[in-house]
């Protein structure tokens, strides 16, 4: 993959780059600041914490295609394996190149609707999921340009838009699984040249976090009681090229920070939000020692954070406090990868680890132990469109 990483991932970084241009809570838990490691939770936060997914058995990624986008659906077995079931037009077009974002395909709380992106006809899909594959219920104007990523919690969805002066809009999910638009939801970023990457929930659905790569700025808009943003908030992150996040419970999010693809410079960092939006560091930056530090996931248990090093060919893995949102690193190599990857997506029982690989087009997989460590799964999922996007598994 030497042969791929010359030709390729200067490329790549120069995408990263082009594409983008506390009020503590007092629960119980220590982290060792001498050594940098992390306690176990109390038994507290032990009950806090537990509870088990529940697990469809789908696998999910977009084919971002420019002459018609779809939804690329897998069956995951016992094992991990994925078997190919369908691919199911999205309603819409893709742009048939990266898109520098996470969130382009989610699944909703309730596991049964599917949301996605059409980032080249400026619209969003919905979609109810059936034990056969995925029916679509309803195609909607974004409200912006170039929609890369979506949020939802309960009946609310956002979008962010990532082309033009970039901003989120907001949505009703209704019970018939279609969405319609949020009268006076729209916000902007903190810039017109924002290169947004992703926008979630966090603190139970009560605010909305958006990471712009161009800027280095995570933004938050606390949510009122209609599903309409307030006022924006926002901090410099830690180290330059805020990409993605994972959001724990307790107001926790670890955001990669990819230093504009620089050689073995990538970092995460953590940080707190509180219910009002605002947001402060809680620790970082915490090397990767790999390069292009981008897409993030968090395991259920909330103790062990994941991130693709799309320059590195591989990825890392973090030790997490999952109340105090401390952080240390696991394994700089926690597993490598088929070549340049990008999304990442967990299982919903965080058993398995499926990640998107961009100059191979294909998916991998890797079971998680009970200690975070990764093994990969045999079988790889191949012949996937240039350009595929996203990644989402129950």
């Amino acid at each position: 993959m030497r042969f791929v990483n010359t030709l390729v991932y200067s490329a790549i970084a120069a995408i990263i780059l082009a594409s983008c241009q506390k009020e503590k809570e007092q629960v119980a838990g220590n982290v060792n600041d001498g050594d940098n490691s992390v306690s176990k939770p109390s038994q507290k936060e032990e009950e806090l914490l537990s509870g088990n997914g529940n697990n469809r058995g789908f696998v999910y990624t977009l084919s971002n295609q420019a002459n018609g986008n779809k939804v690329i659906t897998y069956r995951r077995a016992a094992n991990g394996s994925l078997t190919y079931i369908a691919s199911f037009a999205a309603g819409g077009n893709g742009t048939g190149g990266g898109l520098g974002n996470q969130g382009a395909v989610v699944i909703a709380d309730d596991g049964d609707v599917l949301l996605a992106v059409n980032a080249g006809s400026n619209t969003i899909s919905s979609f109810k999921i059936t034990g056969n594959g995925l029916n679509l219920k309803s195609t909607v104007s974004s409200g912006g340009t170039t929609p890369v990523s979506i949020a939802q919690h309960d009946d609310l969805v956002y979008v962010l838009n990532a082309g033009g002066t970039g901003n989120i809009s907001g949505f009703k999910l209704g019970e018939n699984d279609k969405l319609t638009p949020l009268s006076s939801s729209t916000r902007p970023l903190s810039s017109s040249m924002a290169g947004a990457a992703q926008v979630s929930f966090v603190r139970n659905g009560k605010v909305l976090v958006i990471t712009e790569k161009a800027t280095n700025k995570i933004i938050t808009y606390a949510v009122n009681e209609s599903g309409r943003p307030g006022a924006m908030h926002s901090i410099t992150a830690a180290s330059p090229t805020t990409f993605c996040y994972a959001s724990g419970r307790f107001g926790n999010i670890y955001v990669s920070e990819a230093v504009g693809g620089a050689p073995n410079a990538s970092n995460v960092s953590s940080y707190h939000i509180n219910y009002n939006g605002s947001i402060s560091l809680t620790q970082g930056p915490v090397p990767t020692g790999q390069s292009a530090a981008c897409w993030v996931v968090l395991t259920e248990n909330g103790r062990y954070i994941y991130t693709t090093n799309t320059a590195s060919d591989n990825v890392s893995s973090y030790n997490v406090h999952p109340v105090s949102g401390h952080i240390n690193i696991l394994q700089s190599i926690a597993a490598t990868s088929a070549g340049a990857p990008i999304d990442a997506a967990l299982t919903d029982n965080s058993k398995f680890l499926y990640i998107l690989n961009a100059a191979s087009h294909t998916i991998t997989g890797y079971s998680v132990s009970a200690g975070g460590s990764l093994l990969a799964l045999s079988g790889t999922i191949t012949g996937l469109p240039a350009g595929t996007n996203g990644l989402a598994a129950d």
